[in-house]
C-alpha cells in the first residue's frame, strides 16, 4: 500500500510517499480502507522528531482517517461488517491506503456526509468533546474562552459548547477567522494580534471572566488567561504552541482565583479512548445527520492529494487554514 514516510527528521521536503507493507488486523483489530485522513498540529510535530508515536504504534502520520471496512482480525465482536463505513481516531497509521483500528475505537459516518467530511471529525471532535466534559466538566450557562478558535478543535469546541447551552467566547488572528468562528457560534471573538484578549473578555462578561479556557498557546498566554479567568475557573492546557516556559508568580496568582490548571494530551489516552468514543457516539454523533437541531458541523478548509502531502503540510505551517485539511487517498 501507499504510505507518507520520511526518512529522518525536519521540514515538510523529506514527506514522500513510498510503498510499504499493508498491515494486518490483530486480535480484536479492524482493517479499515481509508479513503481521507486528515491533517493534525501533531503531525507536523512528529515529522520534525518533537513527537514520537506512542510504543507500540505505527511510526506513519496520521491521527485520524474516515473510509470503509476492509477486514476483520480475530476476536472481533460482531460491531462492523466489511462495507461498513467508519472513520476514527488513531494513535498513527491514517495517511496510508489502510490501517488497523481497535474495534471499539470506530465510529460509524452518517449517512449523508463524505468520507472528506468526516475525515475531518475524530481528532478536533473527540479533542474538544474529551477536553470540554471528560476534563472540564462544563455545565450550562458557563463561558468557555477557546484559543486558536477557528482551527479544527477551535471550531469544534464552538459548536459543542453550544450543545452544552454553554457560551462559547474565542481568540483569533484575522478577522476572517473571526467571521468564521462567529457563523459557527461563537458569542464573541476577539483579535489577539491587536487587542488585549482578556481586557475584552472581562468587559465582555462584565468582569465576571469565564469559567473554562481551552489553551493550546501555553506560556505566552499564562497572565492574560489568569486575568480572564473566574474564581473556581479550569484553566485546560492541550498544547504548547507558543513554548511552555512561564516567567513570573503564576501560583500566587492562580491560588488568589482558587483557579485549577488541568494538562492533556489525547494520543497518550489508550485506555480511556473507547469510553470517549462510545460517550461521543452516543451523545454527538446523531447531530450530526442532516435535519438535527441544533445541527453539528465539520469544516473541511481544503483537501490536497496523497502525493501533495508536503504541500498540505506547508499550508498548515503558515496558520491560514480555517477548520479542517483533509488528505485524499487514491482511488
Amino acid at each position: 500500500m501507499l504510505a507518507v514516510y520520511f526518512d529522518c527528521p525536519g521540514g515538510p521536503e523529506n514527506l514522500y510517499v513510498k510503498e510499504v507493507m499493508k498491515p494486518q488486523p490483530g486480535e480484536g483489530e479492524v482493517l479499515v480502507k481509508v479513503s481521507a485522513s486528515a491533517l493534525n498540529r501533531a503531525d507536523l510535530l512528529q515529522r520534525r522528531g518533537k513527537y514520537p508515536p506512542p510504543k507500540g504504534a505505527s511510526d506513519i502520520l496520521g491521527l485520524e482517517a474516515a473510509g470503509s471496512v476492509a477486514g476483520l482480525g480475530p476476536g472481533c465482536k460482531g460491531l462492523w461488517k466489511v462495507g461498513d463505513a467508519v472513520m476514527a481516531l488513531l494513535s498513527g497509521g491514517g495517511q496510508a491506503e489502510y490501517v488497523t483500528v481497535p474495534e471499539g475505537h470506530l465510529m460509524p459516518v452518517p449517512s449523508d456526509m463524505t468520507s472528506i467530511q468526516a475525515a475531518a471529525i475524530p481528532e478536533a471532535w473527540l479533542t474538544a468533546f474529551q477536553l470540554l466534559h471528560f476534563v472540564g466538566k462544563i455545565q450550562k450557562g458557563e463561558r468557555v474562552l477557546i484559543h486558536a478558535g477557528a482551527s479544527g478543535v477551535g471550531m469544534a469546541a464552538i459548536q459543542l459548547v453550544r450543545l452544552a447551552k454553554a457560551v462559547p467566547i474565542v481568540t483569533a488572528g484575522t478577522p476572517e477567522k473571526l467571521k468564521a468562528t462567529a457563523n459557527a457560534g461563537a458569542a464573541a471573538g476577539f483579535n489577539y494580534k491587536n487587542e488585549d484578549f482578556s481586557e475584552k473578555v472581562l468587559e465582555f462578561t462584565q468582569g465576571a471572566g469565564v469559567d473554562i479556557i481551552l489553551d493550546c498557546v501555553g506560556g505566552s498566554y499564562w497572565e492574560k488567561n489568569l486575568n480572564c479567568l473566574s474564581t473556581d475557573g479550569r484553566w485546560i492546557i492541550y498544547g504548547l504552541l507558543s513554548g511552555g516556559e512561564v516567567h513570573g508568580d503564576l501560583l500566587t496568582r492562580l491560588l488568589s482565583k482558587r483557579g485549577s490548571i488541568h494538562t492533556s494530551l489525547l494520543r497518550s489516552r489508550d485506555k480511556e479512548a473507547e469510553r470517549l468514543v462510545k460517550t461521543f457516539t452516543e451523545d454527538v454523533l446523531p447531530y450530526f445527520s442532516r435535519g438535527t437541531s441544533p445541527h453539528l458541523q465539520p469544516l473541511v478548509d481544503s483537501v490536497y492529494p496523497l502525493h501533495e502531502i508536503a504541500e498540505a503540510h506547508r499550508f498548515m505551517e503558515e496558520n491560514k487554514n480555517i477548520g479542517k485539511i483533509v488528505i485524499e487517498m487514491p482511488a
